[in-house]
This record gives C-alpha cells, structure tokens and sequence, in this order.
C-alpha cells in the first residue's frame, strides 16, 4: 500500500485503532437495538391479536442505530466532541474522566482500540498489506465484538456471526485463503452440529439449556475459517479456558445470576490462538500440557 512492509503494517495498526473505536460503538448499541427490534415485534403482535402491551409500535421513539444519536456522555449526556474521540489519546488526556461531569470512563474503550490495533497491526505483518489481510482483519474485528457482547448480555448476535460465518465460506471461493472451500464447508457444518448434539445432550440428561444457539453459530463460522481439523484444538481450548475462569469466579463470588459463564468469549479466544499460532501448534501444545503428545 505505501511501498514499505514496516509502514504498511503502521497504517493497518492506525486503521485498528479506529474501528477499535468503532467496535466500542457496536458493544454498546448494537444489544440495545435488538432489544429495541424484539418490543417492538412483540408489540405489534400483540396489537395485531388484540393482547395488552406495554407500548404500541406506532408510538414514535427517537432514532436509535450505530450512527445515530451522536456519541454521548452516558451520564451527563454531553455530546462527546471529535478531539474527544481519538482512539487512546483523548483518553489519556480526559485522564479516563468526562469532560462535563468528571465520570470515570471505563478502561475498556482504551482497551479495545489498542487490542483492535495490534491485531490489525499484526495481519499485516503476517499477510502483507492486501485484500487478505483485511478479511482477517475484518475477522478480527468480529470476533472482537461478539466475544464482549456475549460476555455482557450473553447475546452473540445474528448480525456478526453470519456475515462472520459467509466471508469464512466465500474466503476460498474468492481465492483469499489457502484452506479448500471442502475443508470450509465442512469445518461449517461440523463446528455446529457438534455444539448442537451437545446442547440437546445436555438438555434431555439435565431439562436445562447448557448454551444458546448464537454458539452453534459462532463455532460454525471458524470452523469456515480454519477448517474442520481445527475444531478440536479450538474447542478443547476453549473449554479449559472457560472452565478455569469459571471455577475461579465461582470461589471469588463473582459468577453472575443463574450461575453460569457466556461460552462465546472462549470460542472466540480459542480462535484468536488459533489465528495467532495456527491450529496444530495450539493442539500439539495441548497434548504435550497433558503428557500425550509424542
């Protein structure tokens, strides 16, 4: 893109920075909107059968997307100036508060744009400035957003994981990929029956529901991406992962209501490794961890 590997990486780590930025939006607004869609669904049934609601879908709301209203202060609603809004420094020059009331600002914002950028910075490097490396920057992006929306709301919504599951299958199509549309096609649907068998199997032995379906979704879409032999690192990685940090928030007491932990975030970790180091490393660094590799 700019004639030099080492400046190239630079602009994509820039790039990240921003839709880091961006993604903050999304975390945010995007499971609001849904719930939006799904009362105003409800709504509309419920007068189309004559049924009590809580508010009819004629009533008229202020616009509500990713683009508007303008980013704003949570708890002061002053709109959020553009100095205000550069990816990592404003917060460091707010000092992590509000301009107007002074509120701390998570860290998370900083966090994200940072972690955004590094992995933008790092497709680069690895796939050189081109359309490849933008798929999977594009790849990273999503797998950014769901694993911290899952975390909070435990929703992965329809809106990333499908698009995230088709460009994992158009990849080979389109000749941006190595792996062969075959290992695609199959890494897609072995990803979701797999987690489905086990969401039934659980269902029928315990009358209760261990998952939700946006994680059949999610593991289907890297099985698009990384093909069917790397399920089984990417899903033995995420179970240990899920279940240390589930048993170390269950002593502290910090497991949240129902008891349980959102499996999303450790798929989506699982397939950052993967992308990272490569499926084979990540499975023959946990058979030596058990004493099985040979």
């Amino acid at each position: 893109m700019l004639g030099s590997p080492s400046w190239d990486a630079a602009a994509f780590g820039i790039l990240g920075l921003l839709i880091g930025s961006f993604l903050n939006v999304v975390i945010h607004r995007l499971p609001r909107m849904m719930q939006r869609q799904w009362d105003a669904e409800c709504a509309a049934y419920a007068q189309e059968h004559g049924l009590p609601a809580a508010a009819s879908p004629a009533d008229e709301a202020p616009r509500y997307n990713l683009l508007t209203p303008h980013s704003h202060c949570p708890a002061c609603q002053r709109a959020i100036r553009w100095y205000e809004n550069i990816p990592v420094l404003s917060y460091l020059f707010l000092r992590g508060r509000c301009a107007g009331c002074g509120v701390h600002i998570s860290l998370r914002y900083p966090a994200m744009e940072i972690a955004t950028g590094l992995l933008f910075f790092f497709c680069a490097t690895r796939w050189g400035a081109g359309w490849s490396a933008l798929l999977w920057c594009g790849f990273s992006a999503a797998l950014l957003a769901a694993a911290c929306i899952d975390w909070d709301t435990t929703l992965l919504p329809d809106d990333i994981t499908l698009p995230l599951l088709w460009a994992g299958l158009l990849a080979p199509t389109l000749h941006l990929s190595p792996l062969p549309l075959a290992d695609a096609v199959l890494g897609a649907a072995a990803g979701y029956l797999s987690l489905w068998c086990v969401y039934w199997g659980f269902k029928l032995a315990t009358g209760k529901e261990g998952m939700g379906y946006g994680d059949f979704k999610l593991f289907a879409a890297l099985g698009a991406w990384f093909g069917w032999q790397a399920l089984v690192p990417i899903i033995l990685l995420a179970s240990v992962a899920g279940a240390i940090t589930g048993i170390a928030l269950k002593l502290k007491g910090g497991l949240r209501e129902g008891k349980y932990v959102p499996f999303g975030p450790f798929l989506a970790g699982g397939g950052f490794v993967a992308m990272l180091w490569g499926p084979e490393r990540v499975m023959h660094a946990l058979l030596s961890a058990l004493g099985l590799a040979a």
